[in-house]
Formats: C-alpha cells, sequence, structure tokens
C-alpha cells in the first residue's frame, strides 16, 4: 500500500485500507434510541457487575474489541498495533482494556474527536505497511465523565438548554488489507481552533468552528465538493453546534445543503429520553460510526461518508483558571465495501 500527502492537511489512500469489522455498544438511554438495531450490545443499566462506573466504561471497551475481532475471526493476538482514548484523566478505561488485549498500545485524547484520531492512526499505519491489523476504539460514559468535567448527574444540578449529555457507549474498527465494511480513501487531520468560548456547557459553540475548518480544508485540498458525499456527519455538535457550523461553512464558501449534513450525537439519540441539544463524548462517533454508519456502507445503502468527530480540548482546572476551550476536528473518509459479518 502506500500514501500521498494532499494539502497540508490530508492524506489520500490509492490503495485504501479497509475496515474489516467494526462493533458499537451503548447503555440504556442510546440503546433506546432509533438507531437501537445497529448496536451490538446494549447494557440495560448505567451500572453492572461493576464497583464503580469507570469499571463499567472499561468493560464496554472490551466488549466492543471483543466483538469486532469475532466479527474478523481474529484473536487480540492479531492485533499488531492498538490505538484507543477516553474522556477521563489518564485515560484509565483504555489503559486497563490495553493490559487486556495486551496488545502493544498508543494511548489518545483528542476528548470526542479520539474515535477519528485512533482510526486515521490505524489507517496510516495498515496502508504504510507497518502493521496488518489495527485496531481503533474510543468511548464515553455519562457517568464518568460527567463527575470529570462537570458535576457528577447523581447531584442532580440543572444544565441549560444548549447542553449536552455524554453518551453511554463504545465503538471499535479492526483496520486491515482486504475486503471489509468499509474502505478508508483518505483523512484530514484537523488543526486546534479556539472561538474563545468559556462556558463548559456550550461545547456545540466551541466545537463548531473546527469542523468548518476541517471540512473545508478537506473539500478544498481534494478538490471535492459537498455533494461528492451522500452524508457529511459530525460526531456531536449538537442542534446548536450543527446550526454554527453550518453558517461558518457557508463563509468559506460550503453550501451545507449540497448535500444531507447530519451529527452523530443527534442520530444517536433519536428517539430517545429527552437530552437537551444532543449527545458528545467520544462514545457519539465511535458507536454511530463503527455501528449504524458501516451497515449502511456496507449494505449499498451509502456510497461515500464524510465521518468527522470534534473534541473540545478543555480540563476542568484549566476551565477553573478561566481559559477557553479549544478544539479540534479529525476526519476520515470512508466508501462502501464488500459487507462483513
Amino acid at each position: 500500500m502506500s500514501i500521498e500527502k494532499q494539502g497540508r492537511q490530508t492524506w489520500v489512500f490509492p490503495a485504501p485500507p479497509a475496515i474489516l469489522a467494526g462493533a458499537a455498544v451503548a447503555g440504556p438511554k442510546e440503546g433506546g434510541g432509533a438507531l437501537r438495531a445497529d448496536l451490538d450490545h446494549i447494557y440495560p443499566a448505567l451500572s453492572w457487575d461493576k464497583k464503580s462506573f469507570e469499571q463499567c466504561e472499561q468493560a464496554m471497551q472490551e466488549k466492543a474489541a471483543s466483538l469486532a475481532l469475532a466479527k474478523a475471526g481474529l484473536q487480540p493476538q492479531d492485533i499488531d498495533i492498538f490505538f484507543a482514548g477516553d474522556l477521563l484523566n489518564q485515560i484509565t478505561p483504555s489503559g486497563f482494556t490495553a493490559r487486556q488485549l495486551g496488545a502493544p498500545f498508543f494511548g489518545l485524547f483528542s476528548a470526542c474527536a479520539t474515535a477519528m484520531e485512533a482510526l486515521s492512526l490505524a489507517a496510516l499505519c495498515v496502508a504504510s505497511g507497518a502493521a496488518r491489523h489495527a485496531l481503533a476504539l474510543a468511548s464515553s460514559h455519562t457517568c464518568t465523565a460527567e463527575r470529570q468535567f462537570r458535576y457528577p448527574n447523581e447531584y442532580g444540578s440543572q444544565k441549560p438548554p444548549y447542553a449536552q449529555h455524554t453518551a453511554t457507549a463504545a465503538g471499535a474498527a479492526l483496520v486491515g488489507e482486504g475486503q471489509g465494511a468499509a474502505r478508508i480513501c483518505a483523512l484530514t487531520v484537523g488543526r486546534v481552533i479556539d472561538a474563545q468560548v468559556c462556558d463548559p456547557f456550550q461545547m456545540g459553540a466551541a466545537m463548531a468552528p473546527a469542523f468548518a475548518d476541517t471540512v473545508a480544508a478537506h473539500l478544498r485540498e481534494l478538490g471535492l465538493r459537498p455533494e461528492n458525499y451522500d452524508l457529511i456527519l459530525s460526531g456531536d455538535l449538537g442542534r446548536d453546534g450543527c446550526a454554527i457550523a453550518g453558517q461558518l461553512l457557508a463563509r468559506q464558501g460550503v453550501d451545507a445543503s449540497a448535500t444531507h449534513f447530519a451529527d452523530c450525537g443527534l442520530l444517536l439519540f433519536q428517539g430517545a429520553d429527552e437530552v437537551l441539544a444532543g449527545g458528545s463524548g467520544c462514545g457519539c462517533a465511535a458507536a454511530v460510526g463503527f455501528g449504524h454508519i458501516l451497515r449502511r456502507l456496507a449494505s449499498g445503502e451509502l456510497r461515500r461518508v464524510l465521518l468527522c468527530a470534534t473534541g473540545a480540548l478543555l480540563s476542568p482546572v484549566a476551565n477553573q483558571q478561566k481559559e477557553s476551550i479549544p478544539a479540534i476536528c479529525h476526519a476520515v473518509a470512508l466508501e462502501g465495501g464488500n459487507p462483513h459479518a
């Protein structure tokens, strides 16, 4: 395989690596939404036979990884390199999952953009010949992330209407040579963009400029238009963030009405209980992308998708010190492959 750099931020794969198999797991609220049929496993509660919510998040990661491996007919020892991340300090669920898998491990943090960061690095490793099989994984849990970044859910604090609900979900994608559910044709690595938003509940406004910047760069550097894709999917901008992103793209000459734009967080919770402005968390893009979107690509329902994940690069300490919230967005272009189990 080979890799070509196009412009400043985009890499193209003339012989695209494949997503051999993907898996998505989620919690009860997400499992009650419109995408329930595309989730491989739904947990009946936010906590189950574990001592902590953090252990539950680790269990979700391990479940997603094992399901993806099983679909591809592989074992943990077949993983040449493992990329994973989550939202918690020192990405402990990912580290503990790597301990369980025993695979060479790179721990990642791009906040809610981590799923596409992991998938991008997995594709680069396989396309370069550095790995035969690479596993990309990301997760979030509402009770772990909310406790760390804002207030514990059990505290019962009221959130503003523009706030988003952290998804309890995990997704894994196994990348390798050969045929799979989808092919990874190109990727665009995001730049850190700071819109000077300081409100930790206003994630959509903080991340929308990064989404617009990356999508515009991807289209510009590849000489494409939005209509070249059946779907351009943001990770977790929510209703407010999507509206802002459309306005920002228009300023850069990108007509957001020329193709179908959607948001993983909104899709994941469509038909579920009220979640204010939509979903957020690493699990949004991971579960929707490696579950729902892969199924639609494998079936031929979709031909080309630009899957983007946005992340707010804040920490509780930085926010308490009145720092603004910089953000990033990574984008991966997928084309339909041959259906895999």
